[in-house]
């Protein structure tokens, strides 16, 4: 009689139920499986056998057993070592080692050789299909526990549990059928949500820079909209340093957020080991070779890119014009939609890319044109050629555009502290509620994603304000786009301000920023 047992595979970064079946009969000894498995799936056999004979098992290499393991939907691709547990928990009870009942569980973890269970990827994502199918248990390695407890939080506030969803940890295979046949009870690790938003440690703190105000103005109103930054200036100013200082003024992830972040982590593999939840937002810096696929997403089977893993972040693209030209040119939708969608012959994959993009760029390739203290070394046609990969398109999907100079030795050696991140940090939180509470009614958190309805709504200003645009829209110096742009931008810097209306002033600043690009 054939057992079944329930699994799960990710498809894209979403979890579909799969169904794990095996038929055990006596004959010529084979142990198959069918279903459109990966090279790490089919090696699973070998994993298995070792685990269930350590386990002091008949494995099924030690009786002529004739197994078949089948897993179900066919035509989806299954993949990853996640399967040794629910493969093996089949085969024990259709060989009738063991016996359990399997309706309301669903199982994954990764077997060693001596039995014990390995930690797996997309844990959380498991977790959170195990709670939307109404399975009662997810019985998963326990090194995976605290993540996977995370989608019976029903609130980062008061850490309440949703106990519809048991969550069991398990070090071996034998945790795993002594538990399954009720011999041991396990309890998840007790631990409360709020001990995973402790204060980050970020690298750089805003008040190490010295002097720079105007950049870090730029940073201030690019951090509390959500806004896209272009940084350029000659090397050794400062780009790299206000860029990584972002972060410590970025306003910290509500727990919807860092439920959302921590599931494109968990199923990339990179959520650390002694954090199960990302309480800080993304901060990426691909080098200039990332490949397409690399920053965009794709590959076979179709993984995360760097603008998915900065998703709810910030995406930092250092020396931006060494970039590959149609790398750059296709980040245009993304920046655009908040989403990439990737395309297969049978399916069709959406990755969420919500971030802010800092761009970073030298004036000329040696980096001194228009310096007024060095000379610039590089011809006409040197300039043009580096500067030909910032298309007009891609660039008037910036923001804001700041220039940043040489630091004078005086500001260098100045005892005096600047702002500081948390100071800084405080007014941006103020801005972000204020947004949060315009937009409770929409599904977007800042000024950055209003949409033609929203501005039109949220971004009246006076008549000296609306004559000043024109004047720019008329004289071909603000594109259609441009004009949308600098009114999101004036929307942040009224915020900041507390403002309920857009004024001339905060106009006058968004265009400001806005036509550096000349």
């Amino acid at each position: 009689m054939p057992s079944k047992v329930f699994s799960a595979s990710i498809v894209g970064l979403e979890a579909k139920i799969v169904e794990v079946e095996a038929d055990v009969s006596h004959g010529l000894r084979s142990f198959n499986i069918v279903g459109l498995p990966d090279k790490a799936v089919e090696e699973s056999k070998e994993r298995i056998g070792s685990a269930i004979k350590s386990s002091k098992l008949l494995s099924p290499y030690q009786r002529p057993y004739k197994v078949l393991i089948g897993l179900a939907p066919a035509d989806l691709k299954k993949e990853g070592a996640l399967f040794d547990l629910p493969i093996a928990l089949s085969f024990l009870s259709a060989s009738n080692q063991i016996k359990f009942e399997s309706q309301d569980k669903i199982f994954f973890g990764e077997l060693s050789l001596d039995g014990r269970l390995r930690p797996i990827k997309g844990a959380l994502s498991f977790a959170l299909l195990a709670k939307r199918q109404g399975i009662k248990e997810i019985i998963l390695p326990r090194a995976n526990e605290k993540e996977a407890v995370l989608a019976t939080a029903l609130s980062k506030k008061d850490g309440a549990q949703d106990n519809s969803l048991k969550v069991i940890g398990c070090e071996s295979l034998t945790d795993v059928i002594k538990y399954l046949e009720g011999k041991k009870s396990f309890a998840p690790e007790d631990f409360k949500i709020e001990e995973l938003f402790q204060n980050p440690d970020y690298p750089v703190n805003l008040a190490w820079i010295k002097g720079q105000e105007y950049a870090k103005r730029a940073l201030e109103i690019t951090a509390a909209g959500g806004h896209n930054l272009f940084l350029f200036g000659p090397p050794g100013g400062g780009k790299t340093l206000l860029a990584k200082a972002i972060p410590s003024i970025l306003p910290r992830l509500n727990f919807q957020e860092s439920l959302e972040v921590t599931k494109i982590y968990s199923i990339a593999g990179l959520l650390p080991d002694d954090k199960p939840l990302i309480n800080f937002r993304p901060f990426r810096s691909p080098h200039h070779i990332s490949s397409e696929v690399a920053l965009l997403g794709g590959g076979n089977p179709p993984r995360p890119g760097e603008i998915t893993l900065a998703h709810r972040g910030v995406l930092f693209l250092d020396e931006f014009p060494e970039f590959h030209r149609d790398v750059l040119e296709s980040l245009r939708q993304p920046i655009e939609e908040g989403t990439i969608t990737v395309s297969r012959a049978k399916n069709t994959f959406n990755f969420p890319s919500r971030f802010m993009l800092i761009g970073a760029s030298n004036p000329c390739p040696c980096g001194y044109l228009n310096d007024p203290d060095k000379i610039c070394n590089c011809t006409t046609s040197q300039v043009a050629m580096y500067r030909r990969k910032l298309s007009g398109p891609l660039m008037d999907r910036m923001d804001l555009f700041i220039e940043v100079p040489a630091v004078k030795y005086e500001k260098l050696v100045s005892e005096e502290t600047e702002n500081t991140s948390e100071k800084i940090r405080e007014k941006i939180e103020t801005a972000r509620e204020i947004q949060k509470s315009r937009f409770s009614s929409n599904k977007i958190f800042t000024n950055s994603e209003m949409g033609l309805p929203d501005i039109k709504k949220y971004c009246q200003h006076d008549s000296r304000g609306q004559n000043l645009l024109k004047q720019y829209v008329d004289s071909g110096k603000l594109s259609a786009r441009g004009y949308h742009r600098v009114l999101k931008v004036a929307r942040t810097i009224a915020d900041l301000d507390k403002a309920e209306s857009i004024q001339y002033g905060h106009v006058a600043e968004a265009l400001m920023y806005r036509l550096k690009e000349s």
